[in-house]
Order: structure tokens, then C-alpha cells, then sequence
């Protein structure tokens, strides 16, 4: 199953409930008015390709031709491009480059190597006993080993120092990530292994540096919280039909106080 078929598949993803948290107002506009993807996230889709599925990456990607758009030839070039393209993503080739080079220095560090000779990009699917809501996640990688299941996730970061990317992990909801991930593993793959999730993280520019997390056990149970909770949001608010937004599901009028750093010059 390619990312398309995945994405198209019945199910309410990580990266969709994570918008939940914004509001489910914003949710539900953003699942009727789906945008573009950014140039940075074809660069991250790009990255993975290439190291998860280097096999597949002409099946999904093709690069840009040097062209001059604003002359006749350019113009026409392009066109034909683009048409011979079809569903292709089309990459710039300093992209590629870069990507090759990231690539190229992520495997040189033996234990990132290892950790990613395994099964890539795969799907699981299950049903929710708690909502009935069916979720979905596309696994990086996964490794059993004899006394433990290792999920594993690779991370493009600007900073992949610890004490940033510890910031990041928070920010960008990797404990929730860590928590529905470790779910799908029990609800499919099943069996009574502990479950260990770890974080490759690279810095996108040169020396494109490396760091590897082994999530912790309180990282987890925080992201679990996150989970079910969101989960429990996007259940109540398909049932009710009641996609509620800043002022709450009863849209009341929020209370406009002091922050708490405020509060503590005011003492």
C-alpha cells in the first residue's frame, strides 16, 4: 500500500487527529478544504522515500527539469513535463541532492543503519474498542526482536540536539504519536512484548547530524492521554454533528485573564 492508497483508506490517521487539538471546528474545515502540501513536506516525504523505499521513489517522484519558465521553449518544456509527469511529485534537483546527502549520512551511523533494516512504511489498521472509531497509522519501521517489538520513526528537525528536539516532541504532539502507534502494534500485531518506540532525528542541513531517542515510559503514558482524549473529541463530535470551536462544545463566552507570568510580576 503507497502513501496514496493509505491516506484514501478508511480511517482517522495521527497526523488528522492531531489537528483536533486546535479545535474541531478547524479540523472539520480542514478535512473539507484539504490544502496543498508545503514545500517542506515534500521535502520530508521526499526523505523518507528515499530512505525507506529507495525501490519505489521513481514510482512517486520525478525531478524538475532545468527550464527558463518565462521564455517560449521554457514554457513549452514545462508543459510536457508536467503532462508526462502525471501523479508524479515533481522534486527540484538540489532537492534530491540534499536528500541524498542526508541519506548518505544517516547511514553511516551503524545503529540508525540497523534499526532501519526492517519492514518500512507499514500500515496497520484497527477499531477502537473504547469509540468504535476505526484509526490507522503508517509505521517507519518496525523490528521484532526476542524480548521487545521496536517501533521506529525518522524525524527531520532543524535542531536534533536533545534539548531541542525534546521541545519539538512536545510541540509537535510525538508523545501522542508514540502512544496511537504503540496501540495499533497491540491491536494488530498483538502479542505480550513490551513495546519500545524510537526516534531517529537529522538535522536537514550539513553535516546533516544524527540523534536517536528511546521514548520513555511517563513520554508515553502523557501521549496516551492525549490520545484518547482526542479520540473521545472526534467520537462526540461526529455523533452530535456539534464541530465545535474556541468558545467550546456549549459556545460560551471564554474569560480574558492575566498570564501566569503576569500574575507572578503583580505578587
Amino acid at each position: 500500500m503507497n502513501e496514496m492508497e493509505y491516506r484514501e483508506a478508511n480511517g482517522i490517521s495521527r497526523s488528522e487527529l492531531w489537528k483536533i487539538k486546535a479545535s474541531p471546528e478547524k479540523f472539520k474545515y480542514s478535512q473539507e478544504h484539504p490544502e496543498d502540501p508545503t514545500p517542506a513536506l515534500v521535502f520530508g516525504q521526499m526523505v523518507h522515500k528515499l530512505i525507506l523505499e529507495p525501490e519505489t521513489f521513481d514510482d512517486e517522484f520525478v525531478l524538475m527539469p532545468e527550464v527558463d519558465r518565462r521564455t517560449k521553449e521554457g514554457k513549452q518544456l514545462w508543459s510536457e513535463f508536467i503532462t508526462a509527469a502525471g501523479d508524479k511529485t515533481p522534486v527540484k534537483g538540489a532537492d534530491y541532492e540534499q536528500a541524498l546527502a542526508m541519506k548518505n549520512a544517516l547511514m553511516s551511523v551503524d545503529v540508525a543503519g540497523k534499526l532501519l533494516s526492517c519492514a518500512h512504511e507499514v500500515p496497520l489498521f484497527w477499531t477502537d474498542a473504547a469509540t468504535g472509531e476505526v484509526c490507522k497509522v503508517r509505521l517507519d519501521a518496525i523490528m521484532q526482536m526476542d524480548s521487545q517489538t521496536l517501533i521506529v520513526d525518522y524525524k527531520t528537525t532543524s535542531d536534533a540536539s536533545t534539548e531541542s528536539f525534546m521541545r519539538s516532541a512536545i510541540n509537535y504532539g510525538y508523545d501522542f504519536q508514540a502512544a496511537m502507534y504503540s496501540e495499533a502494534v497491540k491491536n494488530t500485531i498483538g502479542g505480550d512484548k513490551p513495546i519500545k518506540f524510537i526516534f531517529i532525528a537529522q538535522e536537514k542541513d550539513a553535516p546533516y547530524a544524527v540523534n536517536i531517542f528511546v521514548a520513555d515510559d511517563r513520554f508515553v503514558m502523557h501521549g496516551y492521554d492525549t490520545f484518547r482524549e482526542l479520540l473521545g473529541i472526534y467520537h462526540e463530535c461526529k455523533t452530535t454533528g456539534n464541530w465545535w470551536g474556541y468558545m467550546g462544545e456549549a459556545n460560551q463566552i471564554n474569560v480574558l485573564d492575566l498570564p501566569a507570568w503576569l500574575k507572578d510580576e503583580d505578587k
